[in-house]
């Protein structure tokens, strides 16, 4: 299963137990204490790390609404441009003006 853990983790693991093991001091020369703190700062950055690509997928969500609002809104404009489609198209366009206003919201 280790195997299987990002490089980091596996890093921080290996760290961490020889920052465990009371026989550490006899096989180098890496106070415990630094072993102990890289192997936490390892932890902290893998967590950064994964954050940041939730945040990368947040902003990802919210680009494809905005292009489908711009997509509404391109469209009732292509619409009110035709005469015959006029009031299609002015009902089409509240619809993308409600949607553009609720962006902070559920549309």
């Amino acid at each position: 299963m280790a195997d299987q853990q990002p490089k980091a983790l596996r890093l921080a693991e290996w760290l961490q137990s020889g920052a465990d093991d009371p026989m550490w001091s006899d096989h180098t020369e890496m106070p415990k204490s630094v072993a102990a703190h890289a192997a936490a700062e390892l932890r902290r950055l893998h967590q950064s790390e994964r954050e940041g690509w939730r945040y990368a997928d947040e902003l990802e969500r919210g680009r494809k609404r905005l292009e489908s609002i711009n997509a509404q809104l391109l469209e009732a404009l292509e619409r009110l441009v035709n005469d015959d489609e006029y009031w299609d198209a002015m009902a089409n366009a509240r619809a993308a003006i409600e949607a553009a206003h609720n962006i902070g919201g559920k549309a």
